[in-house]
């Protein structure tokens, strides 16, 4: 490994130390239940954790072993089970769905001339989930085969072929049926036999296991509608596995998204990645114009940042994985919830991530709207002084402040926000006990000091902020009144 490249990595391992912290308030000031969290870098599992509960009834602590419905990250799964088939020449991009599945030309429905290509890149016109969808609320079973092909004749069609992305679990539950006629076996064998065990993912599969049922994490409703959550029970998607069947852990999730790094040849090709990796359409948010869908796999831009990947909303989960498949960079994040903040997570994740290989060791990082010349330059730094000394999370009357590295600088923010970067303020060290505020806003107190009380083990006491006192979180939380 060059220098440059291992002085890079050592950046993110450094960050992860924040990115810990950072999850562990948030998770708690969300008031989620749990949430289960994987990074991939270098090759490697580089961070694995788990927060809050399993299960709210029973208090079970959530473990990183705890397995989640991950819903439409099944579509990834299905699409790069197209691809191998294509790469093995059982199935074309351009077969038709009636090749495969003879119900829809003697229907004449006119899904038997969709494509496995629009299919694959909700381009066919299909229906999202049928007129009477209320299975995602467990008010009846999810279809079975006869129930799909029933609901796909009378009301499948909905749009003209590529006219327009059109978001169908619907037609991926049929790519779901085509994979078991072009593999000659079921869908589910061929997920686990193709992709599942060539990559070890022991807890992962492609439908509810019920010999596993205590091992998966409890689903639990919103706040929008009910004061307090309650708990769902897991059902099998029958023949929507396809598009929503799955479950798996943060932990199988990035090892699955590694294998769809370019240059790792698991799965399949990276011309076969390519493919599936490029938007097939784009502009499908207004706020978000350059971001799109390919096969299977969302595409989206954080700060110029392109990742890949899927997100999934199971009755009582929510899910978001993403990767960077040049750089070999990978999140995962499940969380336990109907409004389970798993993007928002995972988007934290990657920003404190991008920020800490940002920071420039020898330029202050302040927000543009101060001089920093006019701010007092701190001392020749003290190689002695350990700069985790300095850190912690701060709580008084005002607020939360955090105080972590980044790129081997102190940096301060408040992780009462939902990223973990909007204005973060770097933090000169000038003695033992003191540090100089280099940047933020001009109604802050820039050009002023964090000074650290200590007891006599250097233990911190208290920290005031340019004025103002502040205390340990958990020394805050036990004080008899909020001062």
């Amino acid at each position: 490994m060059s220098d440059s490249r291992s002085s890079a990595v050592n950046l993110l391992r450094e960050a992860l130390a924040y990115v810990d912290a950072w999850l562990d308030y948030r998770v708690w000031k969300l008031r989620t239940p749990g949430a289960q969290v994987a990074v991939w870098f270098d090759g490697a599992m580089q961070f694995s954790k788990a927060y809050g509960v399993s299960n709210l009834d029973t208090g079970e602590p959530l473990t990183t072993a705890h397995l989640f419905r991950i819903a439409s990250h099944s579509k990834t799964f299905t699409a790069t089970a197209i691809m191998q088939l294509v790469e093995a020449g059982k199935l074309r991009l351009d077969d038709t769905a009636g090749t495969w599945i003879p119900a829809l030309t003697e229907a004449n429905s006119p899904l038997a001339d969709a494509t496995v290509r629009q299919l694959v890149s909700h381009s066919a016109g299909v229906i999202r989930d049928g007129v009477d969808a209320t299975y995602w609320a467990h008010h009846r079973p999810f279809p079975g085969d006869e129930a799909l092909l029933e609901l796909s004749i009378r009301e499948g069609a909905v749009r003209q072929p590529e006219a327009t992305f059109k978001y169908t679990n619907i037609g991926y539950s049929l790519l779901g049926l085509i994979i078991g006629k072009a593999a000659g076996r079921t869908y589910h064998e061929y997920m686990r036999n193709a992709i599942i065990d060539p990559l070890g993912l022991r807890n992962t599969g492609p439908e509810l296991d019920d010999a596993r049922l205590s091992e998966y994490a409890g689903g639990h409703s919103g706040l929008a509608s009910w004061s307090e959550r309650q708990v769902i029970p897991h059902i099998d998607t029958h023949a929507m596995a396809a598009a929503t069947g799955f479950y798996s852990t943060a932990e199988d999730m990035v090892q699955f998204a590694s294998a769809h790094v370019f240059g790792d040849q698991r799965l399949i090709s990276d011309r076969s990645k390519h493919e599936m990796q490029r938007p097939v359409w784009t502009g499908l948010s207004p706020d978000a114009p350059q971001d799109g869908y390919g096969y299977g796999t969302t595409v989206r831009h954080y700060d110029g940042h392109h990742m890949v990947g899927h997100s999934g909303g199971y009755p009582g989960h929510i899910t978001r994985t993403m990767w960077d498949p040049n750089e070999g960079l990978a999140i995962s994040v499940l969380t336990n919830a109907v409004d389970g903040p798993a993007e928002e997570l995972a988007a934290g994740i990657l920003k404190l991530l991008d920020k800490a290989r940002d920071v420039s060791p020898n330029v202050p990082l302040d927000s543009g709207l101060i001089d920093s010349a006019a701010i007092p330059p701190p001392p020749e730094p003290d190689t002695e002084i350990d700069l985790t000394s300095f850190t912690g999370r701060f709580a008084a009357l005002w607020g939360v402040t955090d105080v972590f590295i980044l790129g081997g600088k102190l940096f301060a923010s408040s992780p009462v926000e939902g990223s973990p970067v909007v204005q973060p303020y770097e933090l000169a060290v000038m003695d033992a006990n003191t540090l100089r505020i280099m940047g933020g806003s001009p109604y802050g107190s820039v050009g002023e000091c964090f000074r650290y009380e200590r007891d006599a083990n250097g233990k911190i006491i208290s920290l005031f902020t340019g004025g103002m006192k502040a205390w340990p979180i958990e020394d805050y939380r036990a004080r008899d009144q909020v001062l």
